[in-house]
């Protein structure tokens, strides 16, 4: 019946269509995407969490989706915020109340940490970071790329910064104004998540890795802050025969 109806339209666009400027499409249901309910599926294609039976896992920000592997979880928020739409959930882990600039956690309490889409949000990365690098061994951090912000147009009253992973040093970016509000535009969001199959749909959950920074760390990792005024902060933690010595530096852009 479709194939009737498109050989239909074909005749018909030639003698009425093009000629007043029409064009009609058919457009089937779109299909269940991996990732539209969870991160999980799309994050297993990607990343080998090497995740072993026993082992501490902390979930930092766990919001709605907390993470399967998780022994522990922790968010910011009991109730819905401007950060997190969603109810929290939990899936009875032990739950903590936490900020992730002052996790209550010993020192290595936990051999891997999953941070996905939290430190974008916070104020002082370089705190935060050095918090997840004290209390875990290991671990897994995900923000989104500046490309996928600008084309959702979602970042301005909610983001602050836009990450980029160079080996093992994550570098974060503080959004300009003009960057905040990305395309100005619904269009592609409306796109993606329309009832009727699009082909941007299967680009953009079939391109995950380039929508998302995805972060893998063992033991230790540098971070850089990229501030609007010029300036650069940089945890720097040195070298694996000095895992301990990390310190703070703020220096002027050259």
């Amino acid at each position: 019946m479709q194939e009737f109806i498109r050989g239909l339209l074909r005749r018909s666009r030639k003698y009425l269509f093009d000629r007043f400027g029409i064009n009609i499409e058919i457009h089937q249901k779109r299909p269940k995407w991996a990732g539209e309910d969870d991160r999980f599926s799309y994050q297993q294609r990607y990343v080998r969490f090497k995740i072993q039976p026993g082992e501490r896992v902390l979930d930092i920000g766990n919001g709605g989706y907390p993470f399967p592997a998780a022994t522990v979880v922790a968010d910011r928020f009991l109730e819905k915020s401007p950060f997190r739409y969603e109810g929290l959930v939990t899936q009875n882990k032990p739950f903590v109340l936490a900020d992730i600039h002052d996790l209550a956690f010993r020192d290595k309490a936990f051999d891997f940490i999953y941070c996905s889409h939290v430190l974008e949000l916070v104020e002082n990365p370089l705190r935060a970071c050095e918090e997840i690098m004290r209390v875990g061994k290991r671990g897994y951090i995900e923000t989104p790329t500046l490309g996928k912000d600008a084309l959702f147009a979602w970042a301005r009253n909610l983001q602050k910064w836009h990450v980029v992973a160079i080996g093992q040093n994550l570098c974060f970016f503080e959004y300009s104004e003009r960057q905040l509000d990305g395309i100005q535009s619904s269009v592609w969001r409306d796109l993606i998540a329309s009832k009727w199959r699009n082909p941007l749909q299967e680009v953009f959950y079939e391109n995950q890795d380039v929508f998302n920074v995805m972060f893998t760390w063992d033991d230790h990792f540098s971070v850089f802050l990229f501030r609007l005024d010029g300036t650069i902060q940089m945890l720097d933690n040195e070298t694996e025969a000095h895992p301990k010595n990390s310190h703070l530096e703020t220096c002027n852009q050259l």
